[in-house]
């Protein structure tokens, strides 16, 4: 494997992030320093947690900056000796004052196959819209949202039952061999770009919690099954079952109804609930929720 001499500013923050910066680390590449955003409320007590790439950074030896605009990191960057910068999933666009300091730019690694699901939720998009095949895009990065050059790409099929926290850590394993075998084709100049279509372009956007009602009237089970798989951890999915607000976290489709629990869908068949989370409580079979508030 060939290797780059050059100290690499790292740009990441959220889950895909992660393993990436990972494997950059245990290939012996240079991280010179870690950009992210600033540690973020949590959980029901709301305390400040830090992203996953400041504790790998800070377990390294890494300098790891937080700023709350990146405007404060154009001077520090430019003291760098030939930089090469790296961003996966930061969650902040990045301004072309910042990406212009960086002599080939800003390497970018995005979960789909540009110039498809350009946006804040490929992953999920993927699954949610039943797509039989995803992958991971190696781009340069543009001001503008994820319109840059492609360097790379690599595609991979997708189950009818796959998981999101399955694609997620798939699709980083991928993109993070992809990033270690062309890294330094980019940087030597040996690996060009092509041009996205921007007339195909499609976008996804922003989930958030008033997303998370399972509508079993207007909706299949299919379609039911896939939100399940693609809200799971963010937004969830939810049902008021026995006059309790739900969190659905597994179940399937049949065509009649296993107990009173089960759903009648806009197919005609029924959503069959397998687990769940009850309000303030932890997840459970469908049978111990119904032995217990039945």
């Amino acid at each position: 494997m060939i290797k780059i001499s050059n100290k690499i500013v790292y740009f990441g923050t959220d889950k895909l992030s992660v393993r990436p910066l990972e494997r950059l680390l245990e290939a012996g590449f240079s991280i010179e320093m870690i950009i992210t955003k600033p540690d973020a409320p949590s959980g029901r007590g709301h305390k400040l947690v830090a992203p996953e790439v400041k504790v790998i950074g800070e377990k390294h030896g890494i300098k790891v900056l937080q700023p709350s605009k990146l405007s404060e990191m154009v001077e520090l960057i430019k003291n760098l000796d030939n930089p090469i910068g790296v961003l996966v999933s930061y969650g902040k666009i990045v301004p072309q004052s910042i990406i212009d300091i960086f002599p080939q730019g800003i390497i970018n690694l995005h979960p789909s196959l540009l110039p498809k699901y350009r946006g804040p939720s490929p992953v999920e998009t993927a699954i949610l819209n039943g797509d039989k095949t995803t992958g991971v895009s190696l781009m340069k990065l543009s001001a503008e949202m994820d319109a840059g050059p492609v360097f790379a790409q690599q595609e991979v099929q997708l189950t009818d039952d796959v998981t999101k926290a399955e694609l997620y850590n798939q699709l980083a394993e991928l993109g993070s061999d992809m990033l270690i075998d062309h890294l330094p084709q980019i940087v030597s100049g040996s690996l060009q770009t092509t041009p996205q279509d921007d007339s195909k372009a499609t976008y996804c956007q922003k989930f958030n919690k008033a997303m998370s009602k399972l509508n079993v009237v207007k909706n299949t089970t299919d379609e039911l099954l896939r939100q399940i798989r693609a809200f799971a951890g963010f937004p969830k999915s939810k049902l008021t079952l026995l006059g309790l607000e739900c969190t659905i976290t597994h179940a399937h489709a049949a065509t009649e109804p296993s107990t009173e629990l089960d759903q009648k869908c806009s197919d005609d068949k029924y959503l069959i609930i397998d687990r769940l989370i009850p309000p303030g409580g932890k997840e459970m079979t469908a049978q111990s929720f119904l032995n217990g508030h039945s």
